[in-house]
């Protein structure tokens, strides 16, 4: 056996988990087969076993399903899938079923398909390490937990209890999976847990009960009552609509899980778990699943492994980081470098505007400390890591300097200039705009090779995005450092090269300036917001044009047309950037902030469109497709990020994937806008997008570089 370790002696069978050249145990095709094989085994070695412990070779307990399987099915691939997850079942039942006790002594994590794994033991037990993490993150990956977890999470915790767990993916410590009866004893240490577990059969020879489960015991009752309990049966006739809310119906998995839970709970267990492997063998050859395995394991992973940083410089942490602007983006990074222990030093024209920033860090905490969250000495201790300041002397020493003034360049030339003489030696500049080329703020520089961007998301706490922007002459330390500092602060980094906008702000610009030029064309706005959101975006684009301000898209607009006539070249605005221009300056709308834009704020009610936009923009005979609105939001996005990956801003799929989902809110489903067109296939893809650039125009052509770019990029599993 190739994956787990069989020994029998003293009257303890041990199956020990080690997946030969894997760091993590998995359950992969091998693992399934060598399973059956030992569960056999224990059968014809009944006689002389008076207990089972299961246990792992590896850091962790158990690592969970093997996904790159699932990365290769086909929707034809049903049949076999269900049967490889009911065979696994199987193992494990007779595991269950022999009539002795079988305890999981688990070492380290336990996630997914591991947990499953830890449940086959009667008898569970831990180490006591904070760090450690169980459960069934398997929804978040477009599946469900399917070989045991619902039917056994549904029966130990009942229908109510359970729903955080199975459906909202949610994780715990060993310290609450004892609270909640998932694991029975803690040990301090790892090599406490065989004593124990032998310590455990000893004590339960002779008593049938420690060798079966709660639910295969004869006065089993589920906890909380089934779904024909008067209370159970009131919240489960609502339940489909709220998650049909959250979801939009764009998510198969949550209620795939749901539907498992309550039809489970009405029948026996064996019949229950046959409905679980159904539900699983239908995701499991689903493109969601594929899409959302794609991004959120496989392209995290490759991101959270730094696959984008220079390899050769050594880890970096700044001990001390400057931040010129305390605006909304200075003042939210002053906060996330503070609340991660990175002394900061906030700068702003006037020391009043620099406390101004600061106070946002105490709004922010002081929240925390409300909800007992946070204690009142942790605040402080955050708080006094943030200087605030109208001197620049004050950032003598920074390790990074990273400036956050208003998108202008002269602006961000003069503070550049101003502060980079206070760096220390070795550290490096940064600059946080969103549109404007590195290499030409680079300019203002005494030492571009040493200057990057790094283009923070508003607000700054919530978002975890930044891209890392390397300039013409950006060296690789700068862009390492600037990666490992992103990390420190928790956040997800993801690195492009120079170019206007680089790769979300254009790439964003170009989904509500689609929606514009739809109000220009006459279709009505509530149609194109509402449409929006069907398709999955979080917001519809002219709520999100409100929100960054109008007036901005046409400062962009304005310094684009003067950086192209300084080129000697015209710059041809959009049909959706016109009819922003003429929203700011004709109609005088500028947004949000300035009182109102596409959409009016009536103060402590909720905000309505502008009933002009009626009047103005909507035509009564336009006739429009919602199939056709739907594509061009989401396929005009995925058109600039194949242009993107083609002329090199973007150098890889996971950074195009993982920031086009939480840069620009790209829906999670598609796996994100890479994978949106590999889901479908890239031939398939520029078939859809012919049609619509001969209904819509050049933003959706595309060029056969931008084709064959896509294909040398594919990812194979």
């Amino acid at each position: 056996m190739k994956t787990l370790r069989y020994e029998l002696a003293d009257g303890i069978a041990t199956i020990t988990f080690d997946e030969q050249g894997s760091p993590v145990n998995t359950m992969c095709l091998q693992w399934q087969a060598d399973l059956a094989q030992a569960a056999a085994q224990v059968v014809q070695d009944k006689a002389q076993i008076k207990g089972v412990i299961l246990a792992s070779a590896k850091s962790t307990f158990f690592a969970g399903a093997d996904l790159k399987g699932v990365m290769r099915s086909q929707a034809s691939d049903g049949v076999r899938v269900y049967a490889e997850i009911e065979s696994m079942k199987k193992s494990f039942r007779t595991l269950e079923t022999l009539g002795v006790p079988v305890v999981s002594c688990l070492n380290g994590a336990a996630l997914g398909g591991g947990w499953e794994v830890a449940l086959i033991g009667h008898h569970r037990i831990a180490t006591a390490n904070p760090k450690t993490q169980f459960g069934l993150p398997e929804v978040t990956l477009g599946l469900i937990p399917g070989a045991g977890g619902i039917t056994k999470m549904t029966r130990q915790l009942g229908l109510l209890a359970a729903q955080p767990y199975v459906l909202e993916s949610k994780l715990f410590g060993p310290e609450e999976a004892q609270k909640l009866g998932l694991v029975h004893e803690l040990v301090a240490s790892d090599d406490q847990l065989r004593p124990r577990a032998l310590a455990h059969i000893a004590a339960a020879q002779g008593q049938p009960e420690a060798a079966q489960h709660l639910w295969d015991r004869k006065d089993y009752k589920m906890p909380g009552g089934t779904p024909s309990n008067p209370k159970i049966a009131g919240m489960l006739s609502v339940a489909p609509a709220v998650l049909k809310q959250k979801t939009r119906g764009l998510y198969p998995a949550p209620e795939a899980a749901l539907a498992a839970m309550v039809e489970g709970a009405m029948v026996d267990f064996d019949t229950a778990m046959r409905i679980e492997s159904r539900y699983l063998a239908g995701l499991m050859t689903s493109q969601v699943a594929r899409n959302m395995i794609n991004t959120f394991f496989f392209n995290m992973n490759s991101i959270k492994g730094g696959q984008s940083r220079p390899k050769a410089a050594p880890r970096y942490k700044p001990q001390k980081v400057g931040i010129l602007g305390a605006g909304m983006m200075g003042s939210g990074i002053a906060y996330s470098q503070a609340s991660r222990g990175i002394a900061t030093v906030l700068k702003d024209v006037s020391q009043e505007a620099a406390e101004k920033g600061k106070a946002y860090s105490h709004k922010l905490t002081q929240k925390r400390v409300d909800k007992g969250r946070m204690t009142a000495d942790k605040q402080a201790a955050l708080l006094s890591l943030i200087q605030p300041t109208a001197s620049a002397a004050d950032l003598k020493g920074c390790d990074l300097i990273i400036e956050a003034v208003f998108e202008n360049r002269e602006l961000k030339a003069r503070v550049t200039q101003e502060a980079e003489p206070m760096l220390s030696e070795g550290g490096f500049f940064a600059s946080n705009t969103s549109t404007l080329p590195i290499s030409g703020l680079a300019t203002a520089s005494a030492n571009a090779n040493k200057f990057v961007g790094i283009h923070f998301f508003s607000p700054v706490d919530k978002m975890q995005l930044v891209e890392i922007i390397r300039g013409a002459q950006t060296d690789d330390e700068t862009i390492a450092r600037a990666y490992d500092y992103v990390q420190a602060l928790g956040k997800l980094p993801i690195v492009v090269n120079d170019s206007r906008g680089f790769y979300t702000s254009r790439t964003f610009g170009t989904f509500v300036m689609e929606g514009a030029a739809m109000l220009g064309e006459g279709i009505p706005a509530p149609v194109i917001e509402n449409l929006a959101m069907q398709v999955g975006m979080p917001v519809g684009p002219l709520a999100v044009l409100d929100e960054t301000a109008l007036s901005l898209s046409v400062h962009v607009l304005d310094q684009t047309r003067e950086d192209f006539a300084k080129e000697g070249k015209t710059h041809t605005a959009t049909p959706g950037e016109l009819l922003v221009e003429r929203m700011v300056k004709e109609l005088k709308r500028p947004g949000r902030a300035a009182g109102g834009g596409f959409y009016d704020y009536p103060v402590g009610q909720k905000k309505v469109l502008w009933p002009e936009l009626k009047t103005r923009f909507e035509k009564a005979d336009v006739a429009y497709s919602q199939q056709d609105i739907k594509d061009r939001l989401l396929y005009r996005q995925a058109v600039e990020t194949a242009r993107c990956l083609q002329e090199g801003v973007l150098t890889s799929v996971h950074d195009g994937n993982i920031g086009s989902i939480f840069g620009i809110g790209f829906p999670a489903w598609t796996g994100g806008a890479l994978q949106f067109i590999y889901g479908q296939g890239v031939d398939a893809f520029a078939k859809r997008c012919a049609e619509l650039a001969a209904k819509y125009g050049a933003g959706f052509a595309l060029t056969a570089e931008v084709i064959a770019g896509l294909k040398q990029h594919q990812p194979v599993y």
